[in-house]
């Protein structure tokens, strides 16, 4: 297999159930694909949901695990997940090649996809294609109780992470505080994975971060463990705001008692997490990768395996995906009576 760029860029590797290579003959390990999925940072929701999807396409019928009751998958795949910068930094792999797959955000897809929004001026990832959006992503925004802060406006003058860059969370972020009144220049700000934030504020060192991502997120929940926080809404007239002038963010709810010390409902945004790749994967490759990734067996790891699995389903599979499908997925959504 061609790499174009080294693999290391986008960090470690997770190497989920390649048992039907191992258990395949010679003549079907040579023809064995590898089909890796960029995702995001460890400490995010990218990352386990992407091991869980790789891990589900990565067992043929016939292998050991399929045998055994798991997910069957994808004949002849291997799947990877590959931590990374996140959405922005992984269409720009599936753009030049360097990776087959990845998770973005459905805004920076869009504007990747058609050289708009913050990818104007910078080219179009033109053959960046949906496999399936998958679930809603909420943005947080994590202050420590000590900070005082309980509105967007409060970050005036605080220190703030937006996330590293590369990252859909820091597109979004800058959105926010912009509909806000507030910009970059507004707070000190810093650019940090969720747990490198998460670590900081634990340390008095941090006010405030934000991260996209679904609920509950891992780094919050052992920082709201330790650490008093405020999980801060974003509404009102800012958030009418950012929905006015962007299709593809939503009212959302991050439910009470979702994070330790968390009393009440709080309002925020949301935008589709979705699943792309290139028009150049081959039409049967991703066929299989998309009927895989909905068998009922995959169904039964994703509701156990992760809180958010159960918000991944073929009945939502093309909500809010503004860009063309590859003709792989699409044939499949079209044989499911999902599209016509």
């Amino acid at each position: 297999m061609k790499h174009t760029r080294p693999l290391s860029l986008f960090g470690a590797i997770v190497a989920v159930a390649i048992s039907g290579f191992a258990f395949s003959g010679p003549s079907e390990a040579q023809d064995m694909k590898f089909f890796r999925i960029a995702t995001g940072g460890t400490a995010g929701t990218y990352f386990p949901i992407g091991g869980l999807i790789a891990n589900a396409i990565s067992n043929p019928p016939g292998s050991r695990a399929c045998e055994e009751g798991g997910s069957c998958g994808a004949p002849g795949v291997v799947a990877t997940a590959i931590a990374s910068n996140g959405s922005v930094a992984n269409v720009n792999a599936i753009g030049s090649g360097a990776v087959e797959s990845g998770f973005s955000q459905s805004d920076v897809a869009y504007w990747a996809q058609t050289g708009t929004g913050v990818f104007e001026g910078k080219g179009k990832v033109e053959k960046l294609r949906a496999i399936a959006n998958l679930y809603p992503e909420s943005i947080h925004l994590i202050a420590s109780k000590d900070s005082g802060i309980t509105s967007v406006a409060d970050l005036k003058g605080k220190r703030v992470s937006l996330d590293e860059p590369g990252s859909g969370t820091l597109v979004d972020a800058r959105l926010i505080l912009q509909a806000y009144g507030l910009d970059e220049k507004s707070v000190e700000p810093e650019y940090l994975k969720p747990n490198q934030a998460a670590d900081r504020m634990r340390d008095g060192a941090m006010d405030a971060f934000f991260f996209v991502g679904g609920f509950p997120a891992g780094a919050i929940v052992e920082l709201a463990s330790s650490t008093p926080i405020t999980v801060v809404p974003i509404d009102g007239e800012g958030a009418e705001k950012v929905i006015g002038e962007h299709q593809f963010f939503a009212k959302n709810t991050i439910p009470s008692g979702t994070y330790e010390g968390q009393q009440g409902d709080v309002q925020t945004l949301s935008v589709g997490a979705q699943w792309v790749t290139s028009a150049d994967q081959p039409d049967d490759l991703i066929y299989e990768v998309t009927k895989a990734l909905w068998n009922d067996n995959t169904r039964k790891l994703l509701d156990a395996g992760h809180s958010k699995g159960k918000s991944i389903t073929k009945e939502t599979a093309l909500d809010g995906v503004a860009i063309p499908l590859h003709p792989g997925a699409e044939r499949f959504y079209k044989e499911a009576g999902l599209t016509k």
